[in-house]
Parts: structure tokens; C-alpha cells; sequence
């Protein structure tokens, strides 16, 4: 009973960190799931399972509530409509939880378990939006972000002689511009978008730890990272196609700043950088470019049942100590969705093949996926989440080891 409890609680483990590109004007209620599952090799357990929750003219018509909520962890936000001037929205936002800031070493296609240990995470944050063109078809917004995330960390099935981090505050800024933007919603109809982005990270406490303190944690990192995103579906025979790029750089990265790759869960993040057939963020990268692309094909009326194509590839620039043979790797899959009317409800189960995947039996490795999506009202199609590439609040969860 009790490793059935665990294991309910850790379907929210990989609740995105969400941050509008505005105050969100659109009532929504969505439940979201994921599951990724490896069939060679260990690894930390990959999902996501959490209820989000938009409601503008909360106590007034000019504030909107928004909360995404997971077992063990919370995001949310207040946001005061035209709090700064026209068309500039203002946000205070609370966030954290359990196991919130957890860390899985991954080198060389194996899960470091004796490395790997858990974090807890609190974090504050104001907010501010402002779009340039109002009444225009495609919104280009500024966000302005300033935070403070505290962060503790405990041992895991980490070695006696591996010295943890120090526990710290991270002061953070971020700062993007977007033109367009992807609805939060599995396989959307129509989106485009185009970005660019920038976090600044400052650590109050750095310091060195590990094996007699052989790797370090940063006073300062500085993220850049932009994206190119497509959707779009057919107008008579209803297929969907979606291409994105992403590419992104870090100066001063360390183990906690670096860009993580790999895994299939495509709304654990707005900037998920999912390579099918991998582990969950199996690669640390300094500098990375990524291309993904999905195919959607009807193959019964009204849309109901889907052949699902999707692959990707990237060149990537290892974090110094956990580089591996190759710096470009490719992954493929296929599955079939299923679509209630209206998209009410969205069910989609994938296998996927990693082809440069380094595992004991050699090159190659194989997963599987399942996707879930409830939406409980009626959502419109506006954009939200300006999180870092890859960022994540999750945790692997012990399940006895």
C-alpha cells in the first residue's frame, strides 16, 4: 500500500515551472499526465501529473489567479490586468515543494545513482508583461522576471563520501521577447512562434562539492536560448505537422544551470527539449541546437484515432565531466492517439527508439510514453510558460531504494 501511495504521489513530480508571456485572460482547467518509460537500463523515473487552474476576475475584474498544482508541489501566481499602464501586466508568484530542486547525475548513457540526491525548493517572484501591439492577429510581448529560490538539498542513495551542495538562494532575472506563442495543450491545431530569451542566475552561497570537492556550483551563470516553432493542420485531410527549434548557450554553466536533453514528455516544460528514445534529461549541455518534429495522420472520422510520427535531433556541446563519445544524437517514434469530441479528452501511447544511445548492450535504446489530457472547460489559445529550456521542479522518488 505504501508503494502504491509513493507511486501516486510522484505522477506530479515534473510539474513545469509556469510564467506567461502576459496575465492570462482565458479561464482554464486542465489535468495533465505523462509517463516515460526506458526498457534498457536504469534511470530515474520520468512524468508529470498536475491540475492547472486559470481564473480571471478573481475577487476582482482586473486580477487573475492562476495555480498549478502536483501531489507535493505548487506554482502560482496573482496577476493584476494593466497593474503598470496599458497593455502592462503585473504578477507576484509563490511556488515550491518537496523534493522541488532534486538532482540525477547522468553520464555516458547510466543513471549515477551514488551522485544523484534529493532538494527541496521554495521560490518567490514578480512579474512583469508588456505587449507591444495590441489588436494585432500575433501578440509580441517583453516579459521582465525577477526571483529568489531557495534551495536544500538531502541524501538520496547518494555514497557516504560524496559531499552534498551547500544549501543556497538563487537570485534569478529573466528576460524575453515572444512573438506568437504554443497553447499548453497536447498536439495544438495552429501556433507559431518566435523567441528569445535571457536568465541571469546568482548563488549566494557557491561552493564545491562531490568527491573531494571536484565539481562546483557557480556564483553566476547566464543563460541565452531562442526558439522557432510551427503547427499547423491541413485543412481537408485534418493532418497536423509541428516543427520546432530550439538552440541555446550558457556562460559559467554548472550542473544545475546546464541545458538537460532527452526523454519524451512534451509538456513538462514550455521548452521540453525532448529527444524520444532517450533517458529523461540524459545529456548536460553547455550549447545545444535541437530540431523536433511531429506528424499527426486521421485514420478514422472526425479525427477520433491518429497515427502519431515524431523525431528529433540535436548537436549538443557536453558539460565539462559528463561528456560521451558523439556530440550529435537522434531519436524517432510512433504511436496512435485517440481524441474525445471537442478535445475534451487526448490519449496518446508512443514507442520510441533512441539511435545513438549508449547502454550496455551497445548503440541503440528503446522507450515507451503515454500521454494524457483532460480538459475540464473550454480553453482558448493563449500562450503561457517562459521557463528556462528544460527547467523542471521533480524529484526522483525513492519507491524503496
Amino acid at each position: 500500500m505504501i508503494g502504491l501511495v509513493r507511486r501516486l504521489l510522484w505522477l506530479g513530480l515534473l510539474l513545469p515551472v509556469i510564467a506567461g508571456a502576459q496575465v492570462d485572460p482565458i479561464k482554464r482547467d486542465l489535468i495533465q499526465f505523462g509517463y516515460n518509460q526506458p526498457l534498457e537500463g536504469r534511470a530515474p523515473l520520468a512524468g508529470y501529473a498536475y491540475y492547472y487552474h486559470n481564473q480571471p476576475n478573481f475577487l476582482r475584474t482586473n486580477t487573475t489567479l492562476r495555480l498549478a498544482v502536483a501531489p507535493t508541489y505548487l506554482d502560482s501566481e496573482l496577476g493584476l490586468v494593466e497593474g503598470l499602464g496599458p497593455n502592462t501586466d503585473f504578477g507576484l508568484g509563490v511556488a515550491g515543494g518537496g523534493f522541488a530542486d532534486s538532482y540525477n547525475e547522468m553520464r555516458a548513457g547510466k543513471w549515477v545513482q551514488n551522485e544523484s540526491f534529493d532538494g527541496n525548493g521554495a521560490e518567490v517572484s514578480a512579474n512583469v508583461y508588456h505587449l507591444f501591439n495590441p489588436g494585432q492577429l500575433i501578440p509580441l510581448n517583453l516579459v521582465v522576471r525577477g526571483a529568489a529560490h531557495y534551495s536544500e538539498y538531502e541524501r538520496n542513495d547518494t555514497a557516504p563520501g560524496f559531499q552534498l551542495p551547500n544549501d543556497h538562494t538563487t537570485f534569478a532575472c529573466r528576460t524575453g521577447l515572444r512573438w506568437g506563442g504554443i497553447e499548453p495543450t497536447l498536439f495544438p491545431d495552429l501556433a507559431m512562434e518566435l523567441a528569445a530569451w535571457y536568465e541571469g542566475q546568482f548563488r549566494t552561497d557557491a561552493s564545491t562539492y562531490g568527491y573531494h570537492g571536484d565539481r562546483a556550483l557557480g556564483t553566476s551563470s547566464h543563460l541565452f536560448w531562442g526558439s522557432a516553432a510551427l503547427s499547423y493542420t491541413l485543412p481537408e485531410s485534418k493532418q497536423n505537422i509541428f516543427v520546432r527549434i530550439v538552440a541555446g548557450t550558457c556562460v559559467n554553466p554548472d550542473r544545475f544551470s546546464a541545458y538537460r536533453l532527452g526523454g519524451f514528455l512534451p509538456l513538462v516544460a514550455e521548452y521540453p527539449l525532448s529527444l524520444p528514445g532517450y533517458f529523461f534529461q540524459e545529456f548536460s549541455a553547455q550549447n545545444f541546437a535541437l530540431i523536433n518534429v511531429s506528424y499527426l495522420v486521421p485514420i478514422a472520422p472526425n479525427q477520433r484515432w491518429n497515427l502519431e510520427f515524431n523525431g528529433a535531433t540535436a548537436d549538443i556541446n557536453y558539460l565539462s565531466g559528463t561528456e560521451q563519445t558523439g556530440n550529435w544524437v537522434s531519436g524517432v517514434g510512433a504511436g496512435i492517439l485517440y481524441r474525445a469530441p471537442n478535445d475534451k479528452f487526448k490519449v496518446v501511447a508512443t514507442y520510441a527508439y533512441g539511435i545513438d544511445a549508449f547502454r550496455t548492450s551497445g548503440r541503440g535504446a528503446n522507450s515507451i510514453s503515454v500521454l494524457v489530457q483532460f480538459d475540464l472547460g473550454k480553453s482558448g489559445s493563449h500562450d503561457f510558460n517562459a521557463a528556462q529550456p528544460g527547467r523542471w521542479s521533480g524529484w526522483n522518488w525513492l519507491m524503496g531504494r
